[in-house]
C-alpha cells in the first residue's frame, strides 16, 4: 500500500447536493426552497422574524461586568460588639450565634459606626481603619485571622 492508495472508507464521504439543476437531479425547480414568500426569494438575515420584534430584542440584555473572585464581607460595626454580653474573646463564631452575622461562613469585617466603652478582643478577617482605632483606644486588642 502506497500514499496514493489511500481512500476514505466507503459510505463515509457523501458527494455535495447540488440545488436548482432539473427536475430530475431531485432538488430542481424550487432548489428546496417550497413555494414563494421572502424566503425562496432572496436573503433573510438570521433572527429575522418577519418584522415582528425578534427575540433577541425581546429579551432584556445582562449588562455590565460580574467580578468573579470578589470576597463579599459580612460586616458588624463596633457599636453591636460594645452591646455583646461577651466577657473573652469575640470571634466570628460568637458572633454567628448571636446572629449578628449569617451562618453562610463568609468571612467577617468589623465597621467602625458606633462607640466603644470597654475593652474589647476580637477576631475578625478584616477590619476597617476606624474600628481597629477605637477598640485599641478602649484597651481592647485586634487580630485579623486568614
Amino acid at each position: 500500500m502506497k500514499l496514493h492508495d489511500l481512500k476514505p472508507a466507503p459510505g463515509s464521504r457523501k458527494p455535495k447536493t447540488r440545488v436548482g439543476r432539473g427536475i430530475a437531479a431531485g432538488k430542481g425547480k424550487t432548489a428546496g426552497r417550497g413555494t414563494k414568500g421572502q424566503k425562496a426569494r432572496g436573503k433573510v438575515r438570521p433572527g429575522f422574524e418577519g418584522g415582528q420584534n425578534p427575540l433577541y430584542m425581546r429579551v432584556g440584555r445582562k449588562r455590565g461586568f460580574k467580578h468573579p473572585f470578589k470576597i463579599v464581607f459580612e460586616v458588624v460595626n463596633v457599636g453591636r460588639l460594645n452591646d455583646l454580653p461577651v466577657e473573652g474573646v469575640i470571634t466570628p463564631d460568637i458572633l454567628r450565634q448571636y446572629r449578628l452575622v449569617r451562618e453562610n461562613g463568609a468571612p467577617v469585617k468589623i465597621l467602625g459606626n458606633g462607640e466603644v466603652t470597654r475593652p474589647l478582643h476580637v477576631q475578625a478577617h478584616a477590619f476597617s481603619e476606624s474600628a481597629r482605632q477605637k477598640i485599641l483606644a478602649a484597651g481592647g486588642t485586634v487580630e485579623v485571622i486568614s
